[in-house]
């Protein structure tokens, strides 16, 4: 296992990999209370990943936990309950107990596919190793901290049996698991193709950096993911069936991102038809409150 100054190069190395939050979120609370509560003390490299990231996730897939805050699906894990079986079954393909009992696993974070990330409890915790406990029962053990993981999955040079790669043309990126709204505007098709229509809009919202992107087979269909940069806004823009650009944002921003997501419309030459929520509720204006806002 990596010694401290070598943990320590892994956080700095993810930093300058992915850019952390200006705000992040759950990532400040006592750590000696959490620590008592769980029975043990927390490696290192996770400290400084929680207090410079805090809860949220790498590139819409890994869920980074933090000890502190309130919400039911943050929080270190342990205890938790496995799927029944055979005990000779639950032998072969349970092999670790979980924490507290000596060399269990503790859970730290998890993924888009529900799959767990863990330390194997066992020696100093700076020494810990992570592993990786799939939704199906499988595992696999990384000899190496929470940060360095984080890092190699993000950058391609970690790359895991049991979890999806990272997109390999995109920059990895960092979203914090805050308050958000989301709204929705069904367009007019306009006369302007698709791709134009797409620069114009990314340009009116710039800068702005790729999440990625998919088309059907017969090109019809498809979506563009993006973000701003420097107001963290979350865009999907569908090609068609229906045309519509679709945006979450957090809520004191709500008037800005109305003025230049409408401007951006005029631009592209479309008529906003619609406005709706997540679910496709109707919407009579921009501002209107649902018991679907956060």
């Amino acid at each position: 296992m990596p010694d401290a100054n070598t943990a320590a190069a892994a956080c700095d190395r993810l930093v300058e990999l992915v850019v952390p939050p200006a705000e992040p979120v759950d990532a400040h609370g006592d750590w000696t209370a959490a620590e008592t509560t769980i029975g043990s003390r927390l490696p290192g490299d996770y400290r400084r990943l929680v207090e410079t990231y805090g809860w949220g996730e790498f590139c819409d897939f890994l869920y980074l936990r933090t000890p502190f805050g309130r919400s039911e699906y943050n929080g270190i894990e342990w205890q938790s309950a496995r799927p029944t079986g055979s005990p000779e079954r639950d032998r072969d393909r349970y092999p670790y107990p979980l924490h507290p009992a000596p060399g269990g696993l503790l859970v730290w974070g998890t993924t888009m596919d529900a799959d767990r990330l863990c330390w194997l409890t066992s020696g100093p915790s700076d020494d810990w190793p992570v592993v990786v406990w799939s939704s199906e029962g499988w595992y696999e053990i990384h000899p190496m901290g929470a940060a360095a993981f984080i890092e190699g999955w993000a950058g391609g040079r970690v790359s895991s049996r049991l979890l999806v790669d990272g997109e390999p043309d995109l920059v990895p990126w960092f979203n914090a698991f805050r308050p958000r709204v989301h709204r929705c505007l069904r367009l007019s098709e306009g006369a302007t193709a698709h791709p134009e229509r797409l620069r114009r809009l990314r340009e009116e919202l710039a800068p702005t950096t790729d999440r990625g992107s998919w088309r059907s087979a017969s090109g019809e269909t498809g979506q563009d993911h993006f973000a701003t940069v420097d107001t963290d806004w979350l865009l999907t823009y569908d090609v068609s069936r229906p045309h519509q650009i679709r945006i979450d944002f957090p809520p004191e921003d709500s008037e800005q991102v109305r003025q230049r997501l409408f401007a951006a419309t005029q631009l592209m030459g479309c008529e906003v038809l619609q406005i709706t929520t997540a679910s496709g509720r109707r919407l009579p204006t921009w501002d209107a409150v649902t018991d679907e806002d956060e």
